[in-house]
Parts: C-alpha cells; structure tokens; sequence
C-alpha cells in the first residue's frame, strides 16, 4: 500500500514541476491517500491505485489542474472579495441615504420591504462569508489560509466603520428605523464575531472540493 501511495506522489512530484505551491499540494494529496488507505485496507495495490485516480484524477489531470490555478492570484481573489463588500456597503448607504432624503415611493416599497426581512438579509450576508472562504480554499488549497485571513480582515473595515459611525451618532440612527433596535445591534455583534468561523468552515469545504 505504501508503494502505492508513494509512486503516485512521486508521479504527480514530477508532473506539477516547478509549481510554487508543490511542497503544500503534495502534502494535501498524501492526507487524502492515508484516509483512502484506511477507509479500503482490504483493496490489493492494483485496486488501490485504481481508486487513487478515480477519486483524485491521474497525476497528469491533477497537476494541469493546479497549472489552470495559478491563473487565478491569490491578489485578485482577495481584491475581488473586498470590492464586491464595498458595494453591497456602498449599495446599502445609497439606498438609506436616497431613502431618507427624497422619498420617492418607489423607494419607500422597497426599503419596507427590506427592512421587513432582516434575518433573510442576515443569512445572504453570512452566505457571503461562507462562499468567500470556500471560493479560497477550492482555488488555492492548504496555501489558501493566509490569504483568507488577509481577505477576511480587509474586508470586514467596512463592517467596522458603519459600526463605529452609527455607535456615535455620526450616522442618524433615525435612518436605519425600523431596522436599529436593541435586538438587531445585539444580533450584529454576535453575527460579526462569527464571520470568521463561518469562513473558516466555508475554507475547509472548499479546501476539500478541490481534491
């Protein structure tokens, strides 16, 4: 069995090259083969190897795999993630801000209705988290877990400053009605402090799609 495992290694060592992220890769593949090896000890070695490419793909497929990778950057993930919660925060402060000085009815319909469902909101932004963690960890492994926290940390100034702003009145607080009562503040700070958790998860989930 280890002969197995350590031809396929060995195999797939030489076709990812020079690959940036190797060392990390081959470490990833080696913890899945040990969980493969545990869960089918009773398999001979052909059938072994057979399972290995059918669940994880041959050496080949795999390395062209994390060549496609790398046309995706660690930078332009994490700018991607932060740009697009500066717009739902950009998005959110022009639709209060429109709100509460034109009063359009249009307008009015909308933000009662969205003010109407703030769990529903909650969920699509902690939905957000998730998928920000899990688009890490299924483009860019193991190596991913820095640059989650770097993205993650980034990202969450927004969250910060609106915080802050509303907290010292520096935002009216009479603009987020019905939204701003006791139980939604307190709900936001518990959501907040599980942001991370959740993108932690999501970067787990992902990490695991990718093999």
């Amino acid at each position: 069995m280890e002969q197995q495992k350590n031809k396929f290694l060995e195999d797939l060592g030489v076709k990812l090259g020079n690959h940036e992220d190797k060392d990390s890769i081959l470490r990833e593949y080696e913890c899945h083969i040990d969980e493969m090896i545990l869960e089918n000890f009773q398999c001979t070695e052909e059938e072994l190897m057979n399972l290995f490419i059918s669940r994880l793909g041959s050496p080949e497929e795999i390395a062209e795999a994390w060549r496609e990778e790398l046309t995706v950057t660690p930078s332009n993930m994490k700018w991607l993630f932060i740009l697009l919660n500066i717009c739902f925060f950009l998005g959110g402060s022009f639709l209060t801000l429109a709100h509460n000085l034109f009063r359009w009815d249009w307008l009015t319909v909308v933000w009662e209705q969205l003010t109407a469902t703030p769990t529903l909101i909650a969920f699509l932004y902690l939905f957000f988290w998730a998928l920000l963690g899990y688009e890490i960890g299924r483009g860019f492994g193991h190596g991913g877990r820095k640059l989650l926290q770097k993205t993650f940390l980034l990202s969450l100034i927004p969250n910060l400053m609106l915080m802050v702003l509303t907290v010292f009145h520096i935002i009216p607080n009479s603009w987020f009605a019905p939204l701003l009562t006791k139980t939604f503040i307190i709900a936001c700070i518990v959501l907040t402090m599980f942001l991370y958790p959740i993108c932690l998860l999501g970067y787990r989930w992902g990490r695991k799609a990718s093999i």
